[in-house]
């Protein structure tokens, strides 16, 4: 008899499945009715199939990387189904709306940067004062004065 504390569950499992099928087969080698037997057939069939069913979506599943005792969550990695597309559009989403932001913004500067620049020759040309005085050095006398 083996230790049951030191085997895995997965082994204790087999070993419970082994006995069932065991028995399964002792009862129907001890002569039950056919309608049982069928049935009995029948229902080991589909366990089967869903045992392989089980163990296919075990190799190819995606590894789940548990995140705390405390959180509630998980993160998985590697490929996945037809949810993989909508998990990858929400990621860049946020990235798409952060440059666009970014050109926006950037735009909005250079345009502001332009409506200075209008407003200051606008300014300049539009007034008394020909442009050449402003680069005399004798300009800010003339406002000083022009002032008072």
């Amino acid at each position: 008899m083996t230790n049951t504390s030191s085997l895995a569950p997965e082994s204790l499992q087999d070993q419970f499945a082994r006995r069932v099928a065991a028995r399964l087969s002792e009862a129907v080698a001890a002569g039950t009715p056919p309608d049982i037997d069928t049935r009995l057939r029948f229902a080991r069939e589909q366990a089967l199939q869903r045992a392989r069913a089980v163990r296919q979506a075990a190799e190819s599943a995606e590894p789940v990387v548990a995140l705390g005792h405390g959180m509630a969550g998980t993160l998985r990695l590697g490929r996945g189904g037809g949810t993989n597309w909508w998990l990858r559009l929400g990621s860049a989403l946020p990235l798409l709306v952060l440059a666009g932001g970014l050109l926006l913004i950037q735009e909005w500067q250079s345009r502001s940067q332009i409506q200075a620049a209008v407003e200051i020759d606008t300014a300049l040309l539009s007034d008394s004062v020909p442009p050449d005085a402003y680069a005399d050095p004798g300009f800010v006398e003339f406002l000083r004065t022009a002032a008072e």
